[in-house]
């Protein structure tokens, strides 16, 4: 019998239906249109018709969003390459400063995530006037090597890098679950861009290398107008897949926290060790205190990526205690790098250097302490994980705020 009759026999009757359907699903999908044409009026039919159907129709929905996405993201990519190149023109020229880079890939990276999420109307606007505020001071500020000044151009990225975080946090800019997919979101970027760009450089490798056979040196054409221009657009590129929930990105974050944290534990302990016993003294080298510094800066990434990647259940294990082993390094090189920059305070007295470290030290202490209590409450079964993401997510504003701070007002009191 035609199936097409069958259906028709069976209308009432769902269970032999579904019989039919399991039987021959290609066939019974091809004879139910003429049954769903004679019998529009049919509940079960109706059902029968999105059932089939809602699949099709779902794809073809993500499809056309995904294709707008698309489109929307290779438009920034464009002109964020094209940005670059004409900001670098004017940095050739010395006319600007060269952090004014910053401009050609950190709006589009914002405008983007705007475009994805939308936030509210004020949300934007106070995005856009920052951006704008920022552009204008920064190329106010006199080109010269003055302290504070290189400091604004290198607080000026932190800050601007929050504004991405507000445009990707949207609406919910409030909330430590935005806040933490924002950090996940970075780790991510950095290392698909970081793939690409390996790809990308052996590529311009074997372009230039090519050329040079053919008695041709395009290095200084291709790195202006190639190069840079790829980076940029690139940068907008990872923005979109990552934001796609790309899989090569997600699933290999979490072995990296793994695999780097008890490797970075390691290695920090046995150079601490080793800087001791050579006599190395933070207090009297500046550029001790300053690797110092840097040290601190990673082992505080280091260890805000192993807690966003960690498991987020109640079960205890030897990740935890690496991470507040971490966290107590941290702690201890922190401590000794504030009483030296307060040691060479008082006997050298106050510069614009000296006191952005010694903010930003303060500010790293706190957080740090926070984080360090956070962890012990969840090893003593007093609290759950989310608190020791609490004390990294709603910590993540003040550094922009210090940023800024220094950004802001360090050109004009130094």
């Amino acid at each position: 019998m035609d199936i097409n009759n069958l259906i028709i026999e069976n209308i009432d009757a769902p269970h032999e239906l579904e019989r039919i359907y399991r039987k021959d699903p290609k066939a019974f999908k091809k004879s139910f249109s003429r049954a769903w044409e004679q019998n529009p009026d049919s509940e079960v039919l109706g059902v029968w018709y999105e059932r089939l159907h809602f699949k099709e129709k779902a794809i073809t929905e993500k499809s056309s969003f995904l294709q707008k996405d698309f489109l929307f993201m290779g438009l920034l990519a464009v002109l964020a390459g094209i940005c670059t190149r004409v900001i670098f023109h004017f940095v050739e020229q010395e006319a600007i400063a060269p952090i004014n880079l910053a401009f050609g890939i950190i709006p589009f990276i914002a405008a983007y995530f705007v475009y994805k999420n939308p936030p509210k109307k004020r949300v934007i606007y106070s995005l856009a006037a920052l951006l704008l505020v920022s552009g204008i001071y920064l190329n106010m500020l006199p080109l010269n090597d003055k302290d504070s000044i290189i400091l604004a151009y290198l607080h000026l990225p932190i800050f601007l890098w929050a504004l991405v975080m507000l445009a990707f946090t949207g609406n919910d800019y409030s909330k430590g679950s935005a806040r933490l997919a924002f950090i996940t979101f970075n780790l991510e970027y950095c290392i698909l861009y970081a793939s690409m760009a390996v790809s990308g450089m052996i590529l311009a490798v074997l372009t230039m290398q090519l050329f040079n056979f053919a008695g041709l040196d395009i290095k200084d054409f291709y790195f202006s107008n190639v190069i840079l221009f790829g980076a940029a657009a690139l940068a907008i590129v990872a923005a979109y897949l990552v934001s796609m929930n790309l899989k090569l990105a997600k699933n290999i974050t979490p072995y990296i926290a793994k695999i780097f944290s008890p490797l970075v534990l390691v290695t920090l302990l046995v150079y601490l060790i080793t800087v001791i016993w050579v006599g190395k003294n933070p207090f009297l080298d500046r550029n001790f205190l300053i690797a110092f510094n840097g040290i601190l800066l990673g082992v505080l990434a280091v260890t805000i990526f192993s807690i966003i990647e960690s498991d987020s259940d109640e079960k205890k294990n030897i990740s935890d205690y690496i991470n507040v082993a971490l966290i107590v390094l941290a702690l201890i090189i922190d401590s000794v790098a504030l009483s030296a920059i307060v040691f060479r305070l008082s006997s050298y007295g106050i510069t614009p250097n000296r006191l952005a470290v010694l903010g930003v030290n303060i500010l790293i202490l706190a957080n740090l302490c926070w984080i360090m209590l956070s962890y012990m409450r969840f090893l003593q079964n007093k609290s759950g994980p989310s608190a020791i993401q609490d004390a990294v997510t709603e910590y993540l504003p003040i550094y922009g705020l210090w940023a800024a701070f220094v950004t802001f007002t360090f050109p004009v009191f130094f």
